[in-house]
């Protein structure tokens, strides 16, 4: 960790923006980050966009030094991206990288209050919407009927005591992130985003809400599609249930190794 980091600052940021056909958005979000977190270097994790937003962050990028860009060879999914980047970040010595969209709906001015939480002590700090103080503004009533139904079944399956699980509005530790393994991380969509809180709170992290107000996007169009939604509830309904058989099987040998125990006490000599 840097001597930033052990003084009680966060370090070297990171914040990772992905990107696929953001070419309006991209413009506007980099120079909000820049001013709310002058320090923070950005990484812009473009899929082939087709629309030339790679070729916007790339000129964003010889403008200006913090600024870097990702190329990939198409679009392979938010999860893919994320540890692409992530691993992109830790070789070069990050030590919080934050997570956020590009279309505006995570506002770079709430950036700060994530980062103080880490640099209090926590491992994973989330913008939540679904906390006291948090709020979405311009959504319709069904989908933060979703949003919250689908956070309330993650927090139920999975015993968990987080309100915003699939929120990706975050940042994370280096040291927390090493943990997480990576690599064997299938998920994609919001489902990734519980995937890796899952797994730091099963590596015993801490994990943080702060809340936020998310707005929805004024350009461009969501990325949200049945798909990604069905892959989250199939995963965590599978997560949950292997979960319930483990805890069982494990008070089953418990419980065999007491009676075992027992059998032995009163054996006579």
């Amino acid at each position: 960790m840097s001597a930033a980091a052990q003084a009680g600052a966060p370090g070297r940021v990171l914040v990772v923006i992905p990107t696929y056909n953001e070419a309006d958005n991209l413009v506007r979000i980099v120079p909000r980050v820049r001013t709310a977190v002058p320090g923070a270097h950005i990484l812009v994790v473009d899929d082939a966009s087709p629309d030339g937003t790679g070729e916007i962050a790339d000129g964003l990028a010889a403008a200006d030094e913090r600024v870097h860009v990702l190329h990939r060879a198409g679009k392979q999914g938010l999860g893919v991206a994320y540890r692409d980047a992530f691993g992109w970040g830790m070789r070069r010595g990050y030590d919080v990288i934050v997570e956020m969209d590009a279309d505006g709906s995570h506002q770079p001015e709430q950036m700060p209050l994530l980062l103080e939480r880490i640099a209090a002590g926590a491992d994973v700090v989330i913008g939540s919407r679904w906390v006291t103080g948090g709020q979405v503004v311009n959504w319709p009533v069904s989908r933060e009927l979703l949003s919250r139904g689908g956070n309330t079944y993650t927090r139920l399956m999975l015993g968990i005591p987080l309100r915003d699980a699939t929120a990706g509005f975050r940042a994370y530790r280096r040291s927390a992130l090493e943990r997480l393994d990576l690599d064997s991380v299938a998920s994609q969509g919001y489902c990734f985003q519980v995937d890796l809180v899952w797994r730091a709170i099963r590596q015993g992290l801490v994990v943080d809400e702060v809340p936020i107000v998310f707005v929805e996007r004024e350009l461009g169009s969501s990325k949200m599609h049945g798909a990604i939604v069905g892959e989250a509830l199939w995963r965590v309904t599978q997560w949950g249930v292997r979960q319930r058989v483990e805890s069982l099987r494990g008070a089953g040998r418990r419980g065999a190794g007491r009676r075992g125990a027992g059998r032995r006490r009163g054996r006579p000599a």
